[in-house]
Formats: structure tokens, sequence, C-alpha cells
């Protein structure tokens, strides 16, 4: 299986906190496969686990990577999931 991937440089002003990640859980949620996040640290999440996504500990400014199985729909999950950490 395909797996897409996007780099994310986190903009969010206090980082992944509850709000944005309650956000990224509802649209991975919503997807048909595992959503998952992993830090530059190599530590990782899957997006639809508030606290697991919460204890990564992510900052504004750290880089963090989604990936995704590879479908229909993967390139507009990717870029709503960029636009809750990155918005502009």
């Amino acid at each position: 299986m395909t797996m897409l991937r996007r780099r994310v440089t986190v903009g969010v002003d206090d980082g992944a906190h509850a709000r944005p990640v309650a956000e990224l859980a509802r649209l991975a949620q919503a997807h048909d496969s595992p959503v998952l996040l992993s830090t530059r640290s190599g530590e990782s999440a899957e997006v639809t686990s508030v606290l697991a996504v919460m204890d990564l500990a992510i900052g504004v400014g750290d880089e963090v990577v989604f990936e995704v199985a590879d479908s229909p729909r993967a390139g507009a999950l990717l870029d709503a999931l960029e636009a809750v950490l990155r918005p502009s």
C-alpha cells in the first residue's frame, strides 16, 4: 500500500494544544484509514487519539509529518490537516 506524507511546520501560536488536536482527530476519524503523526525525534501517534497526540508536546515551530494511505481523498485530508497546524 502506498503511503502519502506531508511535512508541516507548526504555526499555531500555542502549538498543538487541545483545540487544534481535537480538530485533527475529527478529520482523521472521518477518513477510512489510519492517519499517523510523527515528530522529528521519531515519536509517533495515531491522530484519532487526542491524548496520544497531546503527549507528543508539539510546539510552535516544530516539524511534524502526517502519513496516510493513498486514496482518492488522501490529498484533501492532508491539506485539511496541514491547515489546522499552519493556519493562513
